[in-house]
């Protein structure tokens, strides 16, 4: 049995699915249009829906049946997107204006100035003026976000973050619009809107709010295939960062570089923190929400008030049309990555943040971006993604920010020289002078004229094929590159990827949607579908499905795995010491010191902010109470109480969580003169990330151990088997 199957009854198929869930048929998820007139062929599976099996046909606005509501209209199988497809745009008009005057998508964000130079001329790949000279530097202005929350929402829920650059170039603006993850969900932009309604919260109900644990996206990604390796990466912990300073940036999609000689390479765009990435656990993002929800904001706001610039390295992967060809998957794909070891990143440059927004709506809130917006030298490609993305970003801009006139905001203006002959509409701030308001004109001189040398220009490239509907037989391939991803992975990274999986589908309550997600897994890999299956509690209850393409094998990629090129640094981490009165302050300046020296920031936590009491030295100034600032805020902590203050503070819940958060969550603890009585009230087990602080070969000890990060070794102590 294939996808029609889909097309029968839904209630009673899931009755009948409910009470014979070991009787599960086979579905074929088959690539490609069909051709036939009753097929919607999309997202790597097809889907037959027709009059006589639904009873009811899709339609534009406009009460137009449409055909096909999987792929937009392009010149051939692999060509651009039109501008004639009216479903599209209407689709996508539609969808941009939902929410005023909240970004529907990326709607939380934070942002900040800083500038980016580049370490050497670019001029053989591209004519971008902001890549030709090592010693300018461009000002940009960054905005991070989460995907699927409101404006309201927290900072930490399982999402994927928004890495958006505007460049403030000599030739004009150009936004590099990204995310933390370098591939996405859908291959055809036409399935966004469709995405983000799964995603955001159930229309009936009004929740959950930002977060994907729920039926009607499971659903929407188990009839998705092409969804199967995003999915991975959400699932995994880069969907839940420790911080915007220690996650990287990606383009996504597959663009070209333009040399002055009109010659195109073909580029992927990479941003990496120079501090290393890191990411919190699932049960610390939960409590971090809860108790500051704001936590990513603080984290950067503070870092740059702090002199803690974060800084980004910008590297590219380049190719050409030959080597392109010999991948197995198709370049055009934006569920697709290059793995690092296939074609290396080439570092060119580096963005550092040094100032923040100094009005948050004025900047933050109003900063407009568009992958549309170019410079010479930089040009998109036919991905059918980033086609319909195209269109979509300038549309939005449009009723958010309240009319044509939203790149006179100053966040948004272009620090050159802006002239041409558009006039009025709303907002419209500028007065334009002179009795000409067209091109061409003779009425007047010193009016703005085009440069076909230093214009823009499109790359040339050769397009054919029939104007269709169509996704190509290279896009069918929706497995391959996430059993990549999960081999990829050290053992902690599936342990938690497996607990993701498990957290969101035990809290989908449709039987066939987790049977269907089940049987995706099985064609990943069949280790993460057994221990899914097993800690779901339903084994051998998922479906057979049959994928449109045999996945292949591919040889692991390390540079995918967080955990495996973690650097050994205390760089930008945070470390917490608690003390009581008659804690000896001398040895808390000296684990300050060694903190620093590698880094790192010392808090100093005590019962009460209003200051202590200390056995000797200068008095210590407490950076935060007790009760407001829990382990989670931490990447490490030390506990140095008098032993009188020890003996008070294991008699208080928050101290002994603070301690027990702070080993379950596998963190390094130092231990100083009363520690111990904490430790040993919170039932904690010594091991090699429990460190005595005494005299410099401990305090040197818990430095070098706090930059090697979590102790992975004490998961399996903490947590039971997944």
């Amino acid at each position: 049995m294939n996808w029609s199957t889909l097309a029968e009854d839904v209630a009673s198929r899931e009755m009948e699915e409910a009470g014979n869930a070991m009787g599960s048929k086979k579905r074929a998820a088959k690539a490609g249009r069909s051709g036939s007139s009753d097929t919607l062929a999309g997202s790597g599976g097809e889907l037959h829906q027709t009059a006589s099996s639904r009873g009811v046909l899709l339609t534009t606005n406009q009460g137009i049946v449409v055909s096909d509501d999987q792929n937009s209209l392009r010149v051939g199988p692999r060509g651009p997107s039109l501008l004639e497809d009216f479903v599209l745009r209407e689709k996508i008009t539609h969808f941009d204006h939902e929410r005023i005057p909240e970004r529907i998508v990326h709607a939380r964000g934070s942002g900040a100035h800083g500038y980016f130079q580049p370490y050497k001329s670019l001029s053989k790949l591209t004519r971008a003026a902001f890549l030709q000279n090592p010693n300018k530097r461009t000002p940009v202005f960054v905005r991070f976000s989460t995907v699927a929350g409101g404006a309201g929402s927290v900072d930490l829920p399982r999402d994927v973050r928004g890495f958006a650059v505007k460049f403030y170039t000599e030739e004009g603006n150009f936004d590099l619009v990204g995310n933390n993850i370098p591939v996405f969900f859908i291959q055809d932009a036409i399935k966004f809107p469709d995405l983000i309604h799964s995603v955001k919260m159930e229309p009936d109900r009004g929740y959950p709010q930002a977060g994907s644990a729920h039926d009607t996206f499971w659903d929407f990604a188990s009839l998705m295939p092409e969804s199967m390796h995003m999915l991975m990466w959400a699932m995994s912990d880069r969907a839940i960062p420790r911080s915007f300073r220690m996650m990287e940036g990606f383009g996504v999609h597959t663009f070209r570089f333009v040399d002055s000689k009109g010659a195109s390479t073909f580029v992927k765009f990479h941003w990496r923190p120079t501090i290393g990435s890191q990411s919190v656990l699932w049960d610390e993002a939960m409590k971090i929400s809860g108790a500051d929800p704001d936590f990513h904001r603080r984290d950067l706001f503070e870092a740059i008030e702090a002199g803690d610039y974060p800084e980004f390295e910008f590297c590219i992967q380049t190719f050409d049309e030959k080597t392109a060809a010999k991948f197995p998957f198709d370049i055009l794909d934006a569920t697709k990555i290059i793995p690092e070891e296939v074609v290396p990143l080439q570092p060119i440059g580096k963005m550092v943040l040094d100032k923040n927004a100094e009005n948050f709506f004025a900047e933050t809130e109003q900063v407009a971006y568009h992958p549309g917006n170019l410079v010479p030298g930089i040009d998109v490609t036919d991905d059918p993604l980033l086609q319909g993305r195209l269109f979509s970003y300038q549309d939005t801009q449009l009723i958010r920010l309240g009319g044509p006139n939203f790149h006179q905001i100053p966040i948004n203006a272009p620090k050159c020289p802006m002239r041409n002959f558009q006039r009025d509409g709303f907002m419209q701030m500028m007065v334009p002078k002179g009795r000409v308001a067209y091109e061409p004109n003779s009425l007047e001189t010193g009016v703005p004229r085009e440069s076909p040398a230093a214009g823009y220009a499109s790359y040339p490239a050769n397009v054919s094929g029939p104007k269709t509907r169509t996704r190509s037989p290279s896009f069918a391939d929706h497995y391959s590159q996430a059993r990549l991803f999960w081999r990829s992975m050290s053992e902690p990274e599936q342990r938690h990827i497996v607990a993701a999986f498990t957290f969101e589908l035990g809290k989908v309550e449709t039987v066939a949607v987790r049977r269907r997600m089940l049987g995706h897994l099985a064609n990943i890999d069949g280790k993460l579908h057994r221990r899914v299956e097993l800690a779901l509690g339903m084994e051998g209850q998922a479906e057979d499905i049959e994928p449109a393409k045999a996945p292949i094998d591919m040889k692991p990629s390390p540079a995918l795995s967080i955990v495996k090129k973690a650097k050994l640094t205390l760089k930008g981490r945070k470390v917490a010491v608690i003390v009581t009165d008659g804690s000896d302050a001398s040895m808390v300046e000296k684990i300050r010191q060694a903190v620093a020296k590698a880094g790192g920031r010392l808090a100093v936590v005590a019962p009460k902010i209003g200051g202590i009491k200390p056995r000797n030295g200068k008095g210590l100034t407490p950076d935060h109470a007790l009760a407001a600032a829990p382990s989670i805020f931490f990447d490490a902590v030390v506990l140095a109480p008098s032993r009188a203050g020890a003996t008070a503070l294991s008699k208080d819940a928050g101290a002994v969580d603070f301690v027990r958060d702070a080993y379950g969550h596998l963190k390094v603890i130092g231990v100083f003169d009363g520690g111990e009585a904490l430790i040993e009230q919170a039932r904690v087990e010594k091991d090699g990330g429990v460190i005595r602080l005494e005299g410099p070969k401990g305090i040197a000890a818990f430095v070098d151990a706090a930059k090697a990060g979590r102790v992975w070794a004490r998961e399996s102590k903490v947590r039971g088997p997944i």
